[in-house]
């Protein structure tokens, strides 16, 4: 006897929460709740936005983009793996470090505009200056709790048996950080791709933000409508990218083997 096959409801919920979302901002300005001047309807804008996917400026736009996100996200994450090895398998250092990594970490990354654009003008090294800096804190905080979440009686048992500190790292607190790691790189996947845009918007630098602050000058409203929503079309990309690799890569761990499909 065959067991009934459920309904992915998940993703079905997910899709008619996107409808309900889009005919909701039809309605908004056909029936005049909001000047369509300034809030086309979704139908507009949507055809505008299939349309930019056969122009060759707005692929260049989203390259420069990703490469801003790409490289300053793996810059930031390799430093912070680093660092977060180091510091938080030293109880010394981490407590001469944690006042001062409180102290930077709330810093906003838009502070350091000035200070980019001052050293580096309207170039890519201004978006990398704030998608590290902002994408560095989220990957590192959790390298230290995963690092202190090493469970002594293991490191202790690994020290007994003269592992090399580099084995220790590899057997023992790796496997534990890993998880950690993970949830830190997809946190902050997120947050470069915000400071990505944000560059471009506020800077200049070449981009999708600087093409939806043209737009916004030009008054081409239905353009930088579409360029918004393309956007956030990355980042639900980048979202469900980072997550099939968290899964790939921690299929072995509790977390993942116990996630029920529904």
């Amino acid at each position: 006897m065959k067991t009934p096959q459920r309904l992915p409801v998940g993703p079905l919920l997910g899709l008619a929460g996107i409808v309900g979302f889009l005919l909701t901002w039809e309605l908004i300005p056909r029936l005049g709740l909001v000047n369509p001047a300034f809030l086309p309807p979704a139908s507009e804008v949507l055809g505008i936005f299939f349309s930019n996917l056969a122009l060759g400026a707005f692929w260049a736009a989203v390259g420069h983009t990703m490469t801003g996100w790409a490289l300053g996200l793996a810059i930031s994450a390799s430093a912070a793996v680093v660092l977060g090895l180091i510091i938080g398998s030293s109880t010394f250092l981490r407590r001469a470090t944690n006042s001062t990594i409180e102290f930077l970490r709330p810093i906003p990354s838009v502070a350091l505009i000035p200070l980019a654009v001052l050293l580096f003008g309207f170039k890519l090294e201004s978006t990398l200056l704030l998608v590290v800096y902002a994408s560095f804190w989220q990957v590192l905080i959790q390298m230290l709790y995963g690092v202190a979440d090493v469970d002594p009686v293991a490191s202790n048992t690994a020290r007994s048996f003269r592992l090399s500190r580099f084995d220790r790292i590899r057997y023992v607190v790796w496997p534990t950080t890993l998880p950690y790691l993970m949830t830190g790189i997809r946190l902050a996947a997120a947050v470069a791709l915000i400071l990505a845009v944000t560059a471009g918007l506020i800077i200049g630098t070449p981009g999708l933000g600087n093409e939806i602050a043209l737009a916004q000058s030009g008054g081409a409203v239905g353009q930088m409508y579409a360029l918004v929503l393309t956007t956030g079309v990355l980042g639900i990309l980048i979202n469900l990218g980072m997550r099939f690799i968290e899964r790939r890569t921690l299929s072995w761990h509790s977390s993942v083997r116990g996630e029920v499909v529904v």
